[in-house]
């Protein structure tokens, strides 16, 4: 039996509703609320389920807010998904209908149903499947579908009014198997090759893919975009054409906490499996710069270091540096103190002179282990510093620095 059917049904489904109303004004630990279940006559196995369920949506607000209070979530399910950042592109495309196809927990479904559009969400997981059921149960136009995605007519789905897929292929050997990642592209479930033929039926596809996946797999026509909310890197993303206004190429796209977006998009004309553009290497200023990893993974480091008259450190190292580089969404500043031998007993010293209490470590480029570092340096001052590991002209090197505001 699933693990999921417990609270799929009466009465499991009115306990966690209230035992999850309860923990948001009374939080009690989860392993003591098992036991007081036990205690106090539920099953063992609903105990276990109702319990994993909240920590399951515990875990999840930091990728779906206040709404994974009332989802339900497979540990797979969870891995996998991310937040909810495609849907509006299918809104303002025109489309009416999405084959979500490899739904997982309909965690994507939910937020195109939620913008109004039609969803069939397919998965080969029983669970999955359940877990996108119960998360699509407000939503009159969404259907489930449990089955493998590979057995699809796409010629039929369009004529039964789907005029748009997304596809997110399980790029996890999942949580029996260690759930650890699959690298090849053609290993996913489905291999992205089928997932790009289903364009050639239904002209409007979006695939999720890994955020390290080499441009050469991209076709040179889609647009590819990489998405970071908050600085962490959630998801990247294959866009047909006919989804793509911004026309062929790549693109980086950071939302903040508060909601505003910031992007850079490759030039015009420049196809989606180009090369990264190199970007020069100079002399280290009096400011450092690491950039959000969306710009890094989706190749705009050299536009962004165009943008703000910047080099990087060394040949690779994807730090910016210049003598008064300015505020900007795209990365954190810091103003360089001093520079050192990557060795501790230079660094201590360093931060001595400084009167540096506490230190953030940061590496590229370096093979070091940041937390033995730390433990090795000796500090008796109040301030804070950070350093950086890493390579400047080649060569290794620490990077003794001060953290600087945002908005300066």
């Amino acid at each position: 039996m699933s693990t999921l059917t417990p609270v799929l049904s009466s009465p499991g489904w009115e306990l966690l509703e209230s035992l999850q109303a309860r923990q948001g004004t009374t939080p009690v630990p989860l392993p003591e609320l098992a036991g007081a279940l036990r205690s106090s006559g539920v099953p063992a196995e609903l105990a276990a389920a109702v319990v994993t369920q909240l920590a399951l949506r515990h875990a999840a607000r930091a990728k779906f807010g206040p709404i994974a209070s009332h989802m339900v979530f497979t540990r797979d399910g969870l891995e996998q998904a991310t937040r909810l950042v495609v849907a509006a592109r299918f809104r303002d495309a025109g489309v009416r209908r999405v084959a979500d196809l490899g739904c997982g927990i309909g965690a994507d479904s939910v937020a195109i149903a939620g913008l109004g559009m039609g969803v069939l969400a397919v998965d080969i997981d029983p669970e999955a499947a359940q877990a996108a059921a119960a998360n699509l149960r407000d939503f009159d136009d969404a259907q489930v579908r449990l089955g493998d995605v590979m057995d699809l007519d796409i010629a039929e789905l369009a004529g039964d009014g789907v005029d748009a897929i997304f596809a997110d292929p399980a790029r996890r050997t999942g949580a029996a198997r260690g759930s650890s990642r699959i690298t090849d592209p053609e290993r996913w479930s489905p291999p992205l090759s089928s997932t790009l033929r289903w364009a050639q039926t239904i002209s409007a596809v979006g695939v999720k893919v890994a955020p390290g996946i080499a441009y050469d797999r991209i076709p040179p026509t889609w647009h590819a975009q990489w998405v970071s909310v908050g600085g962490d890197l959630v998801e990247a993303s294959l866009w047909s054409p006919a989804l793509a206004p911004e026309g062929p190429g790549r693109s980086c796209l950071l939302l903040d906490e508060s909601g505003a977006a910031h992007g850079i998009s490759s030039r015009d004309g420049q196809e989606a499996n180009a090369p990264a553009e190199v970007v020069d290497v100079v002399p280290l200023g009096n400011t450092i710069a690491e950039p959000d990893p969306a710009v890094i993974r989706s190749g705009m480091l050299a536009q962004l270091a165009r943008r703000v008259g910047a080099g990087i450190v060394s040949p690779s190292i994807a730090y910016l540096t210049g003598d008064d580089l300015p505020a900007s969404p795209f990365y954190d500043r810091f103003e360089v103190l001093e520079v050192t031998n990557l060795r501790a007993k230079a660094i201590s010293a360093a931060l001595r002179t400084l009167d540096v209490g506490s230190v953030e470590i940061k590496k590229r480029g370096a093979d070091i282990d940041p937390e033995a570092l730390r433990k090795s340096l000796k500090l008796s001052g109040v301030g804070q510093a950070t350093v950086i590991a890493t390579r400047v002209d080649g060569r290794h090197r620490a990077i003794v620095c001060r953290r600087l505001p945002a908005n300066l």
